[in-house]
């Protein structure tokens, strides 16, 4: 009994000592955002007692019982003070659900809530649900919407990869009981889905991504915009690409809204990702763009290349080559906490302010679309700081 208590009193000390070590930031920098050194969430973040059975009775060897997999593509509140973060939690077995981890200051300290989040079911249940934005809505609630898969109801006999995809959405006000709405309704596949803050002329918008497949967006265009007259019953009827994909890009293959946009006095300030296919597979970077605030789909600065792209371990994982995000957080400050997660993994924060992601959009090129309009982008910036050159390395 002694040993095993011995054991167990090591488990909850190594968890204490990770959960609490210090996250410093990387000193690298390209001046836009800050990397920190460790990812704020693993499956080792997940508690000590939800992998462990922690009575000898049962499990004299001490085991883990229910293994993690992964923590990732995590949406993001401030919420009492304190940085909150929808985890997707992966197990073992496959199977995502969500859990809230909670920091004093948005870049370490992340803690979970004792318990998972209940999520009631669809109508039809879903087999697995993963990745929500949570967004607080002028209307007093806050709103998840995440993919909920199922099995492809059409898949030939013995098909067991085949499925389809459709935007759940829940609502809460206190992020613990969650009232499940009806899935949005909606002509084409929808695994990525947002809703904008504020009302728009009336109504609630969603930033789409159509596709006509699970993975496939086929001739999904690209970033789409949807007002829907009732989010009780939401039902996309017209849709229109505010931010399109393109051959020989960054988003090429596709692309997909993040977290719902900052409100800057700018204009609204958006995350998104972008995804290219490449010899090793799928490639996931970030990427930033405005909008205006009279006009939320007209584009009023669309910087070129991506804003972040995986470095070092983050680029080694279950899926490879691969950063996503569906959170991030303004602070009174102007501070961003820009949460992220790599190669569908693990959790992690980069800081930057409202300030320098505006002045990156709006003073970053466009993309030229051709190596020569590249080429012509580049001369004219040396030509600019040719008179700045210190004379000793002109």
């Amino acid at each position: 009994m002694e040993q095993f208590n011995d054991k167990v009193a090591a488990l909850f000390e190594n968890y204490e000592a990770l959960i609490t070590r210090k996250n410093t930031p990387v000193e690298k920098t390209n001046g836009v955002y800050t990397r920190y050194e460790y990812p704020i969430l693993t499956a080792d973040h997940t508690p000590v007692f939800w992998r462990y059975d922690l009575s000898e009775a049962r499990n004299p060897f001490l085991m883990e019982r229910i293994g993690m997999n992964a923590t990732m593509n995590s949406g993001a509140i401030k919420w009492n003070g304190k940085y909150l973060l929808m985890v997707r939690v992966e197990g073992d077995d496959r199977k995502s659900f969500f859990a809230v981890a909670e920091s004093p200051n948005g870049i370490d300290n992340f803690r979970f809530w004792d318990y998972p989040v209940t999520m009631p079911d669809d109508l039809i249940p879903a087999t697995n649900i993963y990745d929500m934005r949570l967004t607080a809505h002028e209307d007093g609630w806050i709103y998840g919407i995440f993919c909920a898969e199922r099995k492809d109801p059409n898949a030939a006999p013995g098909d067991l990869s085949s499925a389809t995809a459709t935007a759940g959405i829940a609502r809460t006000k206190d992020l613990k009981t969650w009232e499940r709405l009806p899935d949005l309704k909606t002509a084409s596949q929808q695994r990525n889905v947002v809703l904008h803050p504020e009302f728009v002329d009336g109504k609630y918008a969603l930033y789409t991504r159509p596709q006509d497949g699970f993975i496939d967006a086929g001739n999904g265009g690209g970033i789409g915009w949807a007002l829907i007259d009732d989010i009780t019953n939401a039902e996309v009827k017209e849709e229109s690409i505010i931010d399109s994909r393109n051959y020989h890009t960054i988003k090429e293959v596709k692309n997909g809204e993040g977290p719902h946009p900052i409100k800057t006095d700018k204009g609204w300030l958006h995350l998104a990702h972008g995804v290219r296919g490449c010899a090793a597979g799928l490639r996931y970077v970030l990427y930033l763009y405005m909008t205006s605030l009279e006009d939320p789909t007209r584009p009023i600065a669309t910087p070129g290349g991506y804003f972040m792209a995986p470095e070092g371990e983050e680029r080694i994982g279950d899926v490879s080559n691969v950063l996503f995000t569906n959170g991030w957080i303004a602070d009174e400050d102007g501070t961003v906490y820009i949460y992220y997660a790599s190669s569908d993994t693990r959790m992690h924060v980069a800081v930057s302010s409202i300030d320098k992601l505006t002045d990156y959009c709006f003073n970053t090129p466009q993309d030229g679309l051709t190596t020569s309009a590249s080429v012509e982008t580049l001369k004219r910036l040396i030509d600019n700081n040719k008179p700045f050159i210190p004379a000793d390395k002109a």
